[in-house]
C-alpha cells in the first residue's frame, strides 16, 4: 500500500512537468504554424492530451473480452466528459479565483464566446444524442449514429479551423533548448519548429507512461478498500487519465491564457464525445443506465450552465466553473452510498 501510494505522487509528478512541456511546445507549433488559439487548444492539445484515457477504454475494450472489461470501458468512455465537464472546471475556476486574489489576473474566465459556444453546442449535440437515441430507438440506430459522430468531429475540426480566432501570444522559450542556449550550443533565437515536436512528443511519452503508473498503483490502493470495478471505472480511472488536460488547463489559466486553458477542456469533451463513444457504440453492449446514465446527465448540466452564461453575453465568474465541483462531490456520494 505506501510502496503504491508513493507511486502516486511520483507519477502526478511526471505529469505536472510533462503538461508543462506539452503546453510549452504546444504555443511554438501553433505560433509558428500561424494557428489561431482556438485550433491550437481545442483540438491540437485536446487530442494530443486526450491520449491516456481514449487508450485506457480500448485496451478494456480489445484486449479483455470479459463482461467486467467491457463494463470498464464503457465506463471510462463515459467517465472523461465527466471528469472534463465537472472536476475540470472546477479546477479552471478555482486557479483563475485563487491567481486573482495573489494579483496576477482578472478574477473573471476570459474566453473567445464564439470558440466556447461552438464547441459546448458540438459537445452537447454530440454527446446526448450517443447517451439518449439508443435508449429510445434501440439498438438499431447505433451503427448509424456511430458514423454520424465520427462525421461530426470531423466537421466540428473544419469550423473551429476556418472560424475567427485570436493569433497565438508570444512564446517566451522553448524548455528543451533553454540548457543547450545557455551552454551556447544553440543560438538564442526562435527555435526551429522540429525542437517543439520533439519536445511534445517527448512530454507525450512521458504523460501516457505517469497516467499509466497513476491508474496502476491507483487501482491497487482502491482495491486494498474494496471498490468495484465499475465504481473505479466510472469515478476514479477518469481522474487519473483526465489529468494531462487538467495540468495543461491550470498551467494556462496561471498564466492568463484562458482561452487555450477553457479549449484545451472542452475540445476534449468534443472529441471524448464521438471517436471513444463510436468504439462503445460498435463494439461493446453500450448499455448507459443507472449511475452511469446519472454521469452523463450531470455532464451535460455541466456543460449547459457554462454555455447559457457565455451566451447570455455575461462574463464568465469562477463560481460558473466551479459548479461543476459540486455535480462530481454528489455524483461521487451517491456512487459511494450506492455500490
Amino acid at each position: 500500500m505506501a510502496i503504491a501510494i508513493m507511486f502516486l505522487v511520483v507519477s502526478l509528478g511526471l505529469i505536472l512537468f510533462a503538461a508543462e512541456g506539452f503546453t510549452n511546445g504546444i504555443e511554438l507549433v501553433g505560433r509558428r504554424l500561424s494557428f489561431s488559439q482556438a485550433v491550437v487548444g481545442s483540438i491540437l492539445a485536446a487530442v494530443g492530451t486526450a491520449l491516456p484515457e481514449t487508450i485506457l477504454p480500448m485496451v478494456a475494450i480489445f484486449s479483455h473480452g470479459s463482461v467486467s472489461a467491457q463494463e470498464i470501458g464503457v465506463g471510462a468512455i463515459l467517465g472523461a466528459p465527466f471528469m472534463l465537464s465537472t472536476i475540470g472546471f472546477f479546477l479552471i475556476g478555482v486557479t483563475a479565483f485563487v491567481a486573482s486574489r495573489r494579483g496576477g489576473r482578472c478574477p473573471e474566465v476570459r474566453v473567445e464566446p464564439e470558440t466556447l459556444k461552438r464547441d459546448l453546442t458540438f459537445f452537447l449535440m454530440m454527446y446526448s444524442s450517443a447517451v439518449f437515441l439508443p435508449i429510445i430507438f434501440g439498438h438499431v440506430v447505433v451503427v448509424p449514429l456511430a458514423i454520424l459522430l465520427v462525421a461530426g468531429y470531423i466537421f466540428y475540426v473544419v469550423q473551429t479551423a476556418s472560424a475567427v480566432s485570436a493569433d497565438m501570444e508570444h512564446l517566451t522559450g522553448l524548455h528543451i533548448i533553454k540548457l543547450p542556449v545557455k551552454m551556447g550550443w544553440v543560438k538564442a533565437q526562435e527555435p526551429h519548429i522540429v525542437w517543439a515536436v520533439i519536445q511534445i512528443v517527448a512530454a507525450l511519452v512521458v504523460m501516457v507512461c505517469g497516467a499509466h503508473l497513476f491508474v496502476q498503483n491507483l487501482s491497487i490502493v482502491s482495491a486494498s478498500f474494496g471498490m468495484s470495478p465499475l465504481l473505479f471505472a466510472l469515478l476514479i480511472a477518469p481522474i487519473a487519465t483526465e489529468l494531462p488536460e487538467k495540468f495543461n488547463s491550470v498551467t494556462w489559466t496561471l498564466k492568463g491564457k484562458d482561452t487555450l486553458a477553457v479549449g484545451n477542456m472542452t475540445g476534449a469533451m468534443v472529441f471524448q464525445s464521438t471517436f471513444p463513444v463510436s468504439v462503445g457504440l460498435l463494439f461493446t453492449s453500450w448499455c448507459v443506465e443507472g449511475m452511469a446514465l446519472v454521469s452523463a446527465v450531470l455532464a451535460l448540466l455541466s456543460a449547459a450552465i457554462v454555455l447559457w452564461v457565455v451566451a447570455s453575453g455575461r462574463k464568465i465568474a469562477p463560481v460558473v466553473m466551479m459548479v461543476g465541483g459540486v455535480f462530481y462531490v454528489v455524483y461521487a456520494i451517491a456512487v459511494i452510498v450506492m455500490k
